[in-house]
């Protein structure tokens, strides 16, 4: 700074100087003087000129030759203006990443103004809170109506967040939280708890149920025994009608807790397939066949077997018979006397498929997603009624996952249903030439 002072004073120096000798010599002295000055003064407004120019063009790439005071302006403004470049482009790097970051998140995230205005939200929140790109400016309270969250960004107390369904699905559940922060704005996640809202509900729902199903043997059992301590008058053919009764009860009571501890190991086990070996399917069929052959005793019901002999698959034999027996005993219990239940045992592209049909009821779509749930029934009196546990089809689900499998279930209600185990391509063994399709009754 003070080089560039010191270098236009003896700029101005020189001038005046020059002016004082000009009017020396030509004897007008203070004439050449002013004429120096004016000069001098003009220059500068130039060299200000250029200056102005290039803070104007805004292209601080170029900056202008200059020296002096002017030269100092524009060394400082430039090394400003490089300063500021490498600040925006740090600046930029941490917003992109943000941005990246903000993206890659699952759950939504929404930048709130101090009156509850959109600033910024991620894509997260398109899809859990159905926003849109024209809705930044708008008030959240408009978009999210809510008793509960509408009651939450009244009171301001988040020191809780909120549950809710989504605005645009119910069937997604939020759990919604907001922070303050920065000069009067506040910062809104949404996360979704589907879940683990739905799996709250299916531990509530086994609770319950499974207190309702062993409550009732156990009801029966301790009214025999009240009878039979009290010493009422019992004939013998209503003692045994009562022991009768308790040993069906108890027998009930165990196969509950037979199937919750088959449920037990299957979710206990690895999923490793390790322990698999070649199973021969049609044997275990025709295992079933006989099986369900006693089941049915004098319901009248049709069975019918199409199965491919030559078809094998890699397994574990006691956890296929126990999910194809559950299967196959379901279609002989709900199904109506005189009614068809076909097995099928084939593969074809998209693996190898073992399927129930039966002509019974048939199921309400509404009740097909919870069906592998524990203890769930369309009809609890009815299943009770028939004997089932309620616990099959969990068993069944749990089979099929350890072996990379899934169940399929087709219904339509009056006109029965179908239960398909869909298992993998990489499952199947062949046994024998080729494929032979045997029919049987």
């Amino acid at each position: 700074m003070y080089t560039s002072w010191l270098s236009e004073f003896w700029r101005l120096s020189m001038f005046l100087l020059a002016g004082a000798i000009f009017g020396m010599l030509t004897e007008r002295f203070w004439e050449s003087l002013f004429v120096a000055t004016i000069i001098y003064v003009i220059w500068q407004f130039r060299r200000l000129h250029h200056l102005i120019g290039w803070i104007r063009k805004g292209d601080r790439s170029s900056p202008p030759d200059l020296d002096g005071m002017m030269g100092e302006v524009v060394h400082h403004i430039y090394r400003r203006h490089q300063r500021d470049r490498k600040r925006k482009k740090k600046l930029s790097k941490l917003l992109a990443r943000f941005s990246e970051t903000s993206s890659a998140m699952p759950d939504a995230t929404v930048i709130l103004g101090g009156n509850g205005e959109i600033e910024w939200f991620n894509d997260a929140a398109k899809h859990l809170l159905g926003l849109r790109s024209q809705d930044t400016g708008r008030w959240i309270s408009n978009l999210i109506r809510h008793p509960q969250f509408t009651e939450y960004l009244r009171k301001g107390d988040f020191a809780e967040s909120v549950g809710i369904p989504a605005p645009h699905d119910e069937e997604i559940m939020l759990n919604i939280r907001i922070v303050p922060y920065g000069n009067h704005q506040r910062l809104l996640t949404a996360r979704d708890m589907t879940r683990l809202h739905r799996l709250e509900v299916i531990r509530r729902d086994f609770v319950g149920n499974v207190s309702h199903e062993l409550r009732t043997p156990l009801t029966v059992i301790g009214g025999y025994l009240e009878s039979l301590v009290d010493g009422e008058d019992l004939t013998p053919e209503e003692m045994r009608s009562s022991l009768r009764q308790m040993q069906q009860q108890t027998q009930r009571m165990r196969s509950i807790i037979e199937d919750l501890l088959k449920l037990s190991r299957l979710e206990g086990r690895p999923g490793s397939q390790e322990d698999f070996v070649n199973v021969s399917v049609p044997a275990l069929i025709a295992g079933l066949v006989e099986e369900a052959t006693i089941l049915i005793g004098s319901k009248g019901h049709e069975l019918h077997v199409e199965k491919d002999d030559d078809l094998w698959l890699q397994g574990a034999a006691d956890e296929l018979h126990s999910a194809f027996s559950n299967l196959l005993s379901n279609a002989v219990r709900y199904t109506p006397q005189g009614g068809v239940i076909t097995l099928r045992w084939y593969a074809d592209d998209a693996g190898a498929h073992f399927e129930v049909e039966d002509t019974g009821p048939g199921i309400d779509p509404q009740h097909i997603p919870r069906l592998t749930e524990r203890f769930y029934r369309v009809d609890k009196d009815r299943s009770r009624d028939y004997g089932g546990t309620g616990l099959g089809l969990a068993i069944v689900k749990h089979v099929l996952q350890h072996h990379d499998a899934k169940l399929r279930i087709k219904s339509r209600v009056g006109q029965g249903s179908t239960f398909i185990c869909d298992f993998p391509s990489d499952a199947i063994v062949r046994r024998g030439d080729g494929p032979r399709l045997v029919v049987s009754r």
